[in-house]
């Protein structure tokens, strides 16, 4: 049942709330996956009590936001990302009044809140999708979804060739009243997340509503799950091949990247813009290239998309130059800002990407110092600035991602990401919660955890404390120019005004004319006269 809550007046209970124009071109905002942040009741699954109780370490380590992935009622097939009531927080999270504390002090602190919102699809346990199914054939409570006959002499085969994200068919084959098999519907990724129709008035009446609801309780905004996926292709044409996942953010496809998602987010912004306190729209949106994904971010659209190219980009100098040139160029053609990010809770944490272990961490921290001197805006997924690595042993028994269970679609691999973090403490859950974890986590963490790196200056956690401080206070950084500098193969050079960032992506240590005095390092430098030895997969802020 929706819960209802008296709403918050932003600006109130906010004060300390930065308003300074178009903040989210350089902010650092830092994710949250709620199941995994903090547990306040024991229970060994993260929740709304828990993050508030937590926020001064996100204030302490100089964020400006946070984004809150779902909380809403949901059975929880994936993760909240199937949403049952919109307007309602889950039990396992806490109730409405959790959230309303949470927003409040977390303006309190000077940080602002993002949540998550879902339009692509429901659960299949959603009041609407529980009437369509009872409704007949072609029933009006089924226009809201895609459902469809099937192929095949008795409609025994599938409307079209999609497949689900999650791997398996994108289509399920519902029982009608009397037991007959009947109609199938959409979904493209788990069978209990069913696709909604966007062609449907009523559709885009409640979002609207919903999007306004969390407004009025004080949300500074929404990061747009598949934002490029609500609208679907006339005709849901096939596709005519396998392994689709593997073409998503590769090309346009009859369900993701439609032109017409723009419509939506231009009415989105329309509303956002109609709230004071700078509310902001964020679209995880795939597309085969930065000129398309630039078109999510154009002036009457949403504020900020999140850049992939940067995140999937090897450890390479040339690679990375080129992603960073075409990420800048395409957000610049719209006069929007570019984002930023390394991990997120949908792929494997960069520390394990970059090869793991010692080599991993030197160049997760090295990533991470390049990325915080890009101009533009950056997200930090919870635990990377504790270098947490990817949990890649985790029992076949206690993996959730449903994407594990099914075949021809994304790895499977999620959870990895998600292991709770470690807060203090020796023993699991280090700090987590009173109780367990709800996945194990590894018994390296015990000298990983918040605790234990909090004041060791080599520590990963100190690291991003002092990039970040430097980063508010330095007048260069954070939204502005940019300009390549001359530097040895293998080397990155940026100038940002008063600012030189070197990044040494080579494996072993590069030598370079001092271009100023250090600032920060991921490494301890040597100095030859006016010479520099770089180490290898290391990187060095400048003041000039």
């Amino acid at each position: 049942m929706t819960q209802h809550l008296a709403p918050a007046v932003h600006g109130q209970d906010d004060s300390d709330a930065s308003e300074q124009p178009g903040w989210w071109r350089d902010a650092v905002i830092y994710q949250v996956y709620v199941r995994s942040f903090a547990d306040s009741d024991g229970d060994g699954i993260g929740d709304l009590r828990g993050i508030r109780e937590r926020l001064p370490h996100l204030a302490d380590l100089g964020v400006d936001a946070v984004w809150l992935t779902p909380f809403y009622a949901s059975p929880q097939a994936d993760g909240g990302y199937d949403v049952a009531d919109y307007r309602a927080v889950d039990p396992l999270f806490g109730d409405l009044s959790d959230a309303d504390d949470l927003v409040r002090e977390a303006h309190r602190l000077g940080l602002r809140v993002i949540v998550d919102v879902v339009p692509n699809h429901t659960s299949d346990q959603h009041v609407w999708f529980q009437a369509a199914l009872a409704d007949r054939h072609g029933g009006p409570d089924r226009e809201r979804y895609h459902f469809r006959s099937g192929k095949g002499a008795s409609g025994e085969l599938p409307p079209n060739d999609w497949e689900s994200v999650f791997g398996g068919p994108a289509w399920t084959r519902t029982a009608d009243p009397d037991g007959t098999p009947g109609d199938w519907f959409l979904h493209l990724f788990a069978s209990e997340q069913p696709d909604l129709n966007w062609d449907h008035p009523e559709v885009r009446e409640e979002f609207e509503s919903i999007l306004r609801f969390w407004l009025d309780l004080g949300a500074d905004g929404f990061r747009i799950d598949v934002a490029h996926g609500m609208v679907k292709a006339a005709g849901l044409p096939d596709i005519g091949r396998k392994e689709q996942a593997k073409l998503i953010g590769a090309q346009v496809l009859p369900f993701f990247d439609q032109d017409g998602v723009h419509e939506i987010h231009r009415s989105w912004r329309r509303l956002l813009d109609s709230y004071e306190g700078q509310r902001i729209g964020v679209a995880e949106a795939w597309a085969p290239n930065a000129e398309r994904l630039a078109m999510y971010v154009r002036p009457d659209e949403l504020h900020q998309a999140f850049n992939f190219h940067f995140l999937n980009c090897p450890w390479d100098a040339s690679a990375m130059r080129a992603v960073i040139d075409g990420s800048l160029a395409a957000t610049a053609s719209v006069g929007a800002p570019t984002t930023w990010v390394l991990s997120n809770h949908d792929v494997v944490r960069h520390t394990t990407r970059y090869g793991g272990g010692e080599q991993g961490r030197q160049r997760a921290r090295a990533a991470a110092l390049l990325m915080l001197a890009l101009p533009g805006s950056t997200y930090i997924y919870q635990g990377e600035e504790l270098g947490l690595p990817e949990v890649t042993d985790l029992p076949d028994a206690v993996r959730e991602d449903p994407s594990f269970f099914r075949a021809n679609g994304q790895d499977g691999f999620r959870d990895g990401c998600r292991v709770p973090i470690p807060w203090s403490g020796s023993e699991a859950p280090y700090g987590f919660g009173p109780g367990g974890s709800w996945l194990p986590q590894p018994a390296e963490w015990q000298g990983l955890s918040v605790a234990a790196q909090t004041g060791d200056p080599r520590s990963t956690l100190e690291l991003y404390r002092s990039a970040l401080a430097l980063r508010r206070t330095h007048a260069g950084l954070g939204d502005g120019p940019m300009e390549w500098l001359e530097a040895p193969e293998g080397v990155l050079a940026i100038a940002r005004p008063g600012l030189v960032c070197t990044l040494n992506t080579l494996g072993a240590e590069a030598e370079l004319t001092v271009p100023g005095r250090p600032l920060i390092a991921t490494a301890p430098l040597e100095f030859v006269g006016g010479t520099a030895r770089i180490p290898a997969n290391s990187c060095v802020w400048w003041a000039i």
